[in-house]
């Protein structure tokens, strides 16, 4: 009897997700877009947010992180400023842009680590869908988490149609979170 309480206790304590805190210096949160034909690319930092994750209990990971809309960065500051302005981002009314997990799932690859995020990204105050792979690397003091997927900025009211500035923006995430 006692081993079979020990041997209960011991799945329980595998299965719980364990806490952790995003690192904004030690993570990137990247896009690409096309301007003019280029690949246009930048950072946004101000990185936080809960992370709870299980490499064995994908149904137990939870994922609310945000970024500060007001960061934006292409290495450009007069873009920069225009970006964070009504017609894009609205930075002053929607400060943060938020990723929220509905469901973690474990993919079909035989490597360990690779999960499916499905959520909900909150820009400018417009909700949508979105689903895609991401790998988990054990760190010292922690997780990386890599994944990246592409949104259309119409769909978030990011700026009008043009014909210069391209319509599909790819984001390459990798974050580093710390084990509370």
């Amino acid at each position: 009897m006692k081993f079979i309480a020990a041997l209960l206790l011991c799945i329980s304590v595998n299965t719980y997700a364990q806490k952790y805190t995003p690192v904004d210096t030690a993570s990137k949160v990247h896009f690409v877009i096309k301007n003019f034909g280029i690949n246009t690319g930048g950072d946004f930092s101000g990185l936080k947010g809960d992370i709870s994750f299980s490499a064995d209990n994908p149904a137990a990971c939870s994922f609310n992180v945000s970024v500060e809309a007001s960061t934006i960065d292409t290495d450009n500051s007069m873009r920069d400023k225009s970006l964070a302005e009504e017609e894009y981002f609205d930075a002053a009314k929607f400060p943060l842009i938020t990723i929220v997990s509905t469901k973690i799932e474990k993919t079909n690859k035989t490597a360990a680590g690779f999960y499916y995020f499905t959520g909900n990204l909150t820009i400018k105050g417009v909700t949508k869908s979105i689903s895609f792979p991401f790998q988990v690397k054990e760190e010292k003091n922690g997780l990386l988490f890599t994944g990246s997927f592409e949104i259309n900025r119409m769909d978030f009211g990011l700026g009008e149609q043009s014909i210069v500035l391209g319509n599909q923006v790819a984001v390459t995430l990798s974050v580093f979170a710390k084990k509370n």
